[in-house]
């Protein structure tokens, strides 16, 4: 759940200087969210009610596109961000794009204000809105149709709405979005190797899972990943074991930082979390033995009971590594219908873990089908299931990349490994 804090660059962000900007700009602070999607699937759902009249996916290249079982470590997606990288360096040629004023509404459809021209700049720069639509003052379905596009294409819940942290995205510079294909070409070069016929990669900065079968996505699944200063680590390894309906063994950094400080403001804050203290011989202790004023606790085992609670959720994927972290289900599910999804002590949440897990099982350990899993978790037994085929997994840090169809996508730095800005925090969206 823990990785060790990593000594933050020094320096303003992109995205800091971007709503610094914009709150000069007078832009509202609230940013909106949209529960219980990701953005695909809300793009998927928007499509289906849509009413286009005036046939605006026939003349609009297939927001169909954006969906694709290309893996984003695919043997060719090198060579598809290169091409990106040619049109990138071309629009910078041509001066990149102008910046979209904040406007004193909602920019949504339906709305008529000066700052929707430049909006229609913007997106057609950028290919989201075809070039003959015109540079009108009114958001139509053109342009409610590109935005969404363009939502999806930076892992934005796709409302429509140009927001605080859509304006954002949208103004940083051509430039930035240039070196940022760059600086992943390097990485995705790094991974162009064979990583197995069946793997499960994490995109960090996307926040999102990938299983891949013989080259092509199996699922894809939302995730919740580690806080700035708690930050997922990057590596390579395999899953070895599913732990159904588990335990949590509270890590020490997680006691030190968290724990300790809560069972000084509430004496019941193990009890009411189902967490029980042992000392290394398997004794059962009192929180009352402890002192609490100390580190003392962090000599002892918190280990938190089964159940509707537990950190851990209803599974927990075992890797192996050396930080204490793990794949498992959450509790808190309503956090996979954020745009921000950096909220864990390190550890990887799962959206749909069953549709994961019941994967690896039925690829690895065919007694075990999704029936199976899901009696398991119903029963609220504890069972340890070792996959007799490990399954590769990479945890990884793509903030840049490309489909076959040459469909765009970006994703903020939210751990400032970019290094652009000469080093600064390149905290993109």
């Amino acid at each position: 759940m823990f990785l060790r804090q990593e000594k933050k660059q020094s320096g303003r962000s992109v995205k800091a200087i971007a709503f610094a900007a914009l709150a000069g700009l007078g832009l509202g602070a609230g940013i909106s969210t949209v529960q219980a999607q990701t953005p695909l699937e809300a793009l998927q759902q928007y499509n289906q009610r849509a009413e286009w009249e005036d046939k605006f996916d026939a003349t609009l290249e297939s927001l169909d596109a954006i969906k694709t079982s290309t893996p984003i470590l695919s043997a060719g997606t090198a060579e598809y961000i290169t091409g990106a990288i040619n049109q990138y360096a071309m629009i910078v040629q041509r001066g990149g794009w102008g910046q979209v004023p904040s406007s004193n509404r909602p920019l949504r459809i339906g709305a008529q204000d000066s700052a929707v021209t430049d909006l229609r700049r913007r997106l057609m720069a950028s290919g989201d809105l075809e070039q003959t639509a015109g540079l009108s003052d009114t958001f139509d379905s053109y342009v409610d149709a590109a935005v969404r596009r363009f939502q999806v294409r930076h892992g934005l819940i796709p409302d429509g709405s140009v927001g605080q942290t859509t304006l954002v995205a949208l103004n940083v510079p051509a430039e930035v979005r240039l070196r940022q294909l760059e600086t992943n070409l390097v990485r995705l070069r790094s991974m162009s190797g064979f990583l197995g016929d069946r793997y499960v990669m994490v995109n960090i900065p996307a926040a999102e899972i990938e299983a891949v079968e013989n080259g092509r996505v199996r699922s894809r699944h939302t995730a919740v990943v580690g806080k700035i200063d708690r930050q997922t680590p990057i590596l390579n390894s395999k899953i070895y074991e599913i732990n159904f309906n588990p335990y949590w063994t509270v890590p020490v950094s997680i006691i030190r930082k968290d724990l300790i400080p809560k069972m000084k403001q509430d004496p019941q804050y193990l009890a009411k979390n189902k967490i029980r203290i042992f000392d290394w011989k398997n004794n059962e202790l009192a929180w009352q033995q402890i002192d609490w004023n100390t580190e003392e606790a962090t000599r002892y085992q918190f280990r938190q009971e089964p159940g509707e609670i537990n950190s851990m959720g209803s599974m927990k994927l075992n890797f192996h590594n050396t930080h204490q972290v793990y794949l498992h289900d959450t509790p808190s599910k309503s956090l996979f219908g954020t745009d921000n999804r950096f909220h864990s002590s390190g550890c990887v949440r799962v959206q749909n873990v069953r549709d994961l897990v019941s994967w690896m099982l039925e690829s690895t350990t065919p007694d075990w089908s999704r029936g199976r899993v899901d009696e398991t978790i119903r029963s609220g037994l504890r069972e340890d299931v070792k996959l007799k085929t490990q399954v590769p997994l990479y945890l990884t840090y793509i903030t840049a990349w490309t489909n076959e169809d040459g469909i765009v996508h970006f994703r903020e730095d939210i751990y400032n490994r970019d290094g652009l800005y000469g080093g600064d925090v390149a905290g993109l969206q």
